[in-house]
């Protein structure tokens, strides 16, 4: 393949940008911003996950609290009534007075034992409550730095995608002033090397592969015209030759 010089060394201007879109893509990929983000989202979730276990125990003392309360009114309930009834004279037999009297020491002390269960499960409750207090705000504080952390992201991709943007019309500027057939082998070189497709021949190294051309290549290299597109033997990168590359 034949192509002029400048155009060649065009090629090495397109690989240039090409190279820096490379680089911010990989600091796009590579923000600490990512790191910071992946592991606050999991302390979050960790957070919210114990937040719902605690949220469901207060509930579940809520409700165990409003049925211990009930117990405990039915029970004094009947104990009212019952005391009523033994207030009221109408129990005369001796036998019914001494079950009547029985029965209300029973609820008296059902009612003490079910409201000794009722400040047990308002210890719980309370204990819940404190315990969503607490993680509600630290779940709120690890939110606050995700939002942060996200915002410092967001900030920095603007940053990047602009440069990208001015990049890419820098380098669709410049690839469209290269031959087609010479940027269609760049580009399925680059595609193949790693990114790289094309190469400066510096003081006889070749900067695709930081090779030394050996002395039949060089002397090749040497020889060949000016116009003439060559290829680097170690790696097959396009050799770009200057007025540096010490032939």
């Amino acid at each position: 393949m034949n192509a002029a010089p400048a155009d060649q060394i065009r090629l090495l201007d397109v690989q240039a940008l090409d190279v820096r879109l490379q680089q911010l893509a990989h600091k796009r990929k590579s923000l600490p911003e990512h790191a910071e983000i992946e592991s606050l989202t999991k302390d979050h979730t960790q957070l919210r996950d114990l937040l719902v276990a605690a949220q469901t125990e207060e509930s579940d003392c809520a409700r165990e609290q409003t049925k211990a309360e009930q117990d405990v009114d039915q029970v004094r309930q009947r104990a009212a009534r019952d005391q009523q009834r033994l207030d009221s004279g109408a129990v005369t037999s001796p036998k019914d007075l001494e079950n009547l009297q029985h029965e209300i020491a029973s609820l008296a002390k059902r009612q003490g034992d079910l409201e000794d269960v009722v400040l047990e499960v308002m210890e719980r409750r309370e204990s819940a409550q404190e315990r969503v207090a607490e993680l509600t705000e630290r779940v709120g504080a690890v939110q606050g730095k995700v939002d942060d952390a996200t915002a410092r992201r967001d900030a920095s991709f603007e940053e990047i995608d602009g440069e990208v943007a001015s990049v890419t019309k820098e380098r669709e500027v410049m690839a469209g002033s290269v031959p087609a057939d010479l940027l269609k082998l760049y580009d399925k070189l680059r595609a193949q090397q790693g990114g790289i497709g094309a190469a400066k021949l510096y003081q006889r190294t070749c900067q695709g592969c930081r090779q030394e051309l050996a002395i039949t290549e060089l002397s090749e290299v040497r020889a060949a015209a000016p116009d003439t597109v060559v290829r680097c033997e170690n790696c097959r990168r396009i050799l770009v030759r200057t007025a540096e590359s010490g032939l």
